[in-house]
């Protein structure tokens, strides 16, 4: 793969049943939201901005992309760099918001959400995904694993309204990805790996294929990880 394929055509091979789930889910609950996309978008937690290209494009209607992170970030130099409290730049200055994997780094997440709602215009729109079944990353900076319920409250807290919470996966893919991660994590040798995880593929790709987003949270039930969107009021 190259540039950003990884993340806007993830495929599964053995190599890759780590990380082909959950960057496929994100990228259908991305792809859904598009069309409500419009005007500045600020991508929070940017990374390699991967998904610039994606909301670039028709059917969103964005017509300038900024990117946000730590100025030591590992990744690249953003747009506006991130001081820990605060977003430079003007109350009301952007239309929509993007922070896909962010919130479980943030060791205050109320303090980052308020100031997102800060800069988005009244009505902007703030999409969001955060992992639920995933290991340590970026450690020591790896705060939090939010329950939809939890991940709610603090939206709302924030000051955002019209807050939508989703699961990403169910069962099935809460099973796929445990294999997945299983087989190009776990330590071993590396024949070990490139053989379990020549065996594992069709499995986690069966799993995967067959799983049943759940639509609703209940007892119970197991889940992958979340998305969802906000609006600011007015």
């Amino acid at each position: 793969m190259t540039g950003h394929d990884e993340f806007l055509n993830p495929q599964y091979a053995p190599d890759t049943l780590d990380l082909a789930g959950v960057r496929r889910s994100i990228l259908t609950a991305l792809t859904r939201e598009l069309p409500r996309f419009h005007g500045t978008l600020l991508d929070v937690g940017a990374g390699y901005a991967p998904y610039r290209p994606l909301v670039l494009a028709p059917p969103s209607r964005v017509t300038r992309y900024i990117a946000l992170d730590l100025s030591d970030n590992i990744y690249q130099p953003p747009d506006l760099k991130w001081d820990g409290s605060r977003i430079p730049l003007r109350t009301g200055a952007v239309d929509c918001a993007l922070a896909t994997e962010v919130f479980e780094h943030v060791p205050e997440p109320e303090n980052m959400m308020r100031e997102c709602l800060r800069v988005l215009k009244p009505g902007g729109l703030l999409f969001f995904t955060v992992p639920f079944l995933w290991p340590l990353h970026t450690v020591p900076y790896d705060e939090y694993r939010y329950t939809p319920f939890a991940l709610g409250r603090h939206l709302q807290a924030a000051g955002f309204c019209e807050v939508r919470v989703s699961a990403l996966g169910g069962w099935d893919a809460s099973l796929a990805q445990m294999v997945g991660l299983w087989v190009r994590r776990r330590p071993m040798s590396n024949m070990t790996r490139r053989v379990l995880s020549r065996l594992a593929w069709p499995l986690v790709v069966y799993l995967a294929r067959h799983d049943d987003v759940p639509q609703a949270f209940h007892e119970s039930l197991m889940i992958t990880g979340l998305a969802g969107t906000a609006r600011k009021p007015g």
